[in-house]
């Protein structure tokens, strides 16, 4: 009796299969990965890739939320060091227009209001990691200088008015910086001009009445500060919250990723053991065939 050739194949077929489907239960329980390329399961890699995309772009964005909220961080201290040193020039207006004030007082308060205009033009030009706070997309230019050559001193700004954004992986578009002139004003008009009449007025023994005039305006000055500092603290609160929350979904995306194409180890030994089960019976009946016959088949 001869063996039938179509079974002898089929058999062959089988134990190769078996070799395979063994080697990749062991290529899984090595990695820990039941999906390792597309063929292992299409729609599983597919997905797992649309979610390494999600990924990536909310990881990019956490890291460059980190870096601008030190940067907002360093701008909103800048900004509470002038909303300070205006606080004090403005005291220092409201005594010189007391009208008791004698030379040497006067000059006295005038070497303090030069000391206050000095370190706030010095704020204005702050800079964080080279870049220029205050300059709008101007960020290597230093934004603010002083011309003494002109009562009262005058103030250029070689800054724009751009204001910058990142947005978030949802969309959103929050502020990142604050245009120069719209903080500190330029030529006659703002906080350092402001402070540039009140010295001037301060040299020239004006009136009372100029003083107290100066005190308005750097009151006016003080407050546009001020909410300028307020919009940069709600995009620092709105970008701290937004990374936190992108970071949770990072965290969910990645949990989610790895249970779509990790291995059960246990399923995978399971599945080991009755390959192996299987292929051993294979074994027993292919070596059970009548040897001449087979090797005739397998010439």
């Amino acid at each position: 009796m001869r063996t039938d050739p179509t079974y002898i194949n089929s058999l062959t077929q089988s134990l190769n299969n078996m070799a395979g489907t063994a080697n990749s239960l062991a290529n899984q329980l090595s990695t820990g990965l039941r999906v390792n390329s597309l063929s292992d399961d299409p729609s599983a890699a597919a997905t797992s890739l649309r979610f390494g995309s999600e990924i990536a772009r909310a990881d990019t964005f956490v890291q460059t939320a980190s870096n601008q909220a030190s940067m907002l961080q360093t701008t909103d201290s800048t900004l509470g060091e002038v909303v300070a040193q205006l606080t004090v020039a403005i005291s220092l207006a409201v005594q010189a227009a007391n009208g008791t004030n004698n030379s040497s007082n006067m000059q006295a308060l005038r070497t303090q209001a030069v000391g206050i205009r000095d370190q706030v033009l010095s704020l204005a030009n702050a800079s964080y990691q080279g870049t220029f706070l205050f300059a709008g997309s101007q960020g290597r230019t230093q934004p603010f200088s002083l011309d003494t050559t002109t009562t009262p001193a005058g103030v250029a700004y070689a800054g724009d008015a751009s204001v910058q954004s990142i947005e978030t992986p949802g969309g959103q578009k929050i502020q990142m910086n604050l245009a120069g002139d719209a903080v500190f004003g330029s030529g006659t008009s703002g906080v350092l001009a402001a402070l540039n009449q009140l010295i001037s007025d301060m040299s020239n023994g004006a009136a009372s009445a100029a003083l107290r005039a100066d005190s308005s305006t750097l009151s006016e000055a003080l407050s546009n500060v001020s909410t300028q500092r307020a919009l940069l603290d709600a995009s620092l609160s709105t970008l701290t919250s937004t990374s936190r929350y992108t970071q949770t979904q990072e965290a969910n995306l990645k949990a989610v990723q790895g249970t779509l194409v990790a291995s059960d180890p246990a399923a995978i030994a399971t599945d080991i053991k009755n390959n192996q089960v299987q292929y051993q019976a294979l074994l027993s009946v292919i070596s059970s065939l009548n040897k001449t016959n087979l090797f005739d088949y397998l010439r």
